[in-house]
């Protein structure tokens, strides 16, 4: 028995093909007109999700690239600064070198200590300098509070904090853009950086130390070193020449090294003082074992009772470092023992800015490295954000040769469709009589 269809269900039939056809026709018109082959989730839901996703990456990677280049430009702006500190405290330094001039006056040693309040202030303004934007470069994280302030002559404060503010460059790695100005600025080791030599201010002798050296790290660095000694200076006038000893005094047990017992208060000690020789803290002969490491050169002649002390090198600010020059250059020399406190002073001097300048230099540095990793960093996030792309394109764009056929295609079916409906409405029986 044959399967009856009714009238209206050909008819149904056929204007559904034709939509059919023409909704086809139309996706395809859309991909050609639009250049994309996926343009709604439904078109390919797998495709779809994954262009989700890539976009998405690229988008984090773009921003990437810009904070990448916001870390460039703070850096550098932070490291032209360091650039400017550095050439300040060689100016500073070179004017310590001319103030050792022996025929230079008061009148001289005042006009330098004039150019070194100059470099005083500019080291000050540098120490707080910004980033273009306002933020601080060497507040640590406080980038809206001015780092450094004066709050007396020679004396000035930091109000920043230890942090460093941080800017995201790639998923995985944050660079520093900030630093902490009191590593910077303040707290920076003395002397020859292991332990500072310095002369007691009432030294009536010509004696002038010089910064000292460690031939033996292990042996100043190691727990029972007590790193806080005194020499202590005897003049026998009895004796022609005079003759000059010196006790070498542990200031933490108060014994002498050279004896292992308490120190005497007066003299004669157990060496004998040549000047320009080494002065080495460890035992010779007959003394008590003892080996610090260390060995420090005295010029010149100590008076009686003249002392010396040799500590672990203490932090100071470079501002302190300065004044302190300022004074030193600014004070009448009228004696042989002025003099030679004035000696000591610019060296201790050129000690402590030679120290300010290589952890300008170590700062500097490490941002030079930091500016590396981004500049690399922010070229690897280019080629993602491009490979990127190219993976949303090959998912996304239409192909248009592809395309093309198939608008071809679609347009002959959709024209057999119209063609086939146009026939079956003509089958009636009315048209057979």
């Amino acid at each position: 028995m044959g399967i009856r269809i009714s009238t209206n269900s050909v008819f149904d039939q056929g204007i559904a093909v034709i939509n059919d056809r023409q909704r086809a026709l139309l996706d395809v018109q859309q991909q050609v007109s639009t250049g994309r082959r996926v343009i709604s989730p439904s078109d390919d839901p797998i495709a779809a999700g994954r262009i989700l996703d890539l976009s998405q990456a690229k988008a984090a990677t773009s921003q990437f690239v810009e904070n990448a280049g916001a870390a460039t430009s703070a850096l550098a702006v932070a490291e032209q600064s360091l650039q400017g500190v550095i050439r300040s405290l060689q100016d500073v330094r070179s004017t310590i070198i001319g103030a050792g001039n022996a025929t230079l006056g008061d009148s001289g040693r005042a006009i330098l200590a004039r150019e070194l309040r100059g470099n005083y202030q500019e080291l000050l303004a540098l120490a707080n300098a910004t980033d273009g934007q306002g933020g601080y470069l060497f507040s640590g994280y406080r980038g809206q509070t001015q780092p450094f302030s004066e709050t007396a002559p020679g004396t000035v404060q930091y109000a920043g904090d230890q942090g460093q503010r941080l800017l995201q460059i790639s998923a995985a790695r944050y660079v520093p853009i900030s630093d902490a100005g009191s590593e910077i600025f303040q707290r920076i080791r003395t002397g020859n950086g292991d332990f500072t030599a310095s002369a007691a201010p009432l030294n009536a002798g010509t004696g002038t130390i010089g910064i000292g050296a460690v031939p033996d790290p292990a042996a100043w660095n190691a727990s029972t070193n007590p790193s806080n000694f005194t020499l202590r200076f005897d003049v026998n006038g009895a004796t022609n020449p005079a003759t000059t000893t010196y006790d070498i005094v542990d200031n933490v047990s108060g014994n002498s090294l050279l004896t292992g017992s308490p120190a005497a208060a007066n003299g004669p000690y157990l060496r004998t003082f040549t000047p320009g020789s080494a002065i080495n803290l460890r035992n010779q002969g007959a003394e008590p074992p003892f080996d610090y490491g260390a060995t420090v050169t005295i010029t010149g002649n100590p008076a009686d009772a003249d002392t010396f002390t040799l500590v672990q090198s203490p932090t100071q600010s470079m501002f302190t470092t300065v004044n302190n020059l300022i004074t030193a250059l600014s004070t009448t020399i009228s004696t042989p023992a002025q003099s030679a406190k004035l000696t000591n002073d610019l060296g201790a001097a050129l000690a402590n800015i030679d120290q300010a300048i290589n952890r300008a230099l170590d700062v500097q540095t490490a941002i030079g490295s930091r500016m590396k990793e981004v500049d690399a960093t922010e070229e690897t996030n280019r080629d993602l954000g491009i490979q990127f792309e190219e993976s949303v394109r090959d998912l996304r764009d239409v192909d248009f040769a592809k395309a093309i056929s198939d608008l071809t295609l679609q347009r002959t079916l959709l024209e057999a469709a119209q063609k086939s409906f146009v026939q079956v409405q003509n089958l009636s029986l009315f048209d057979l009589l």
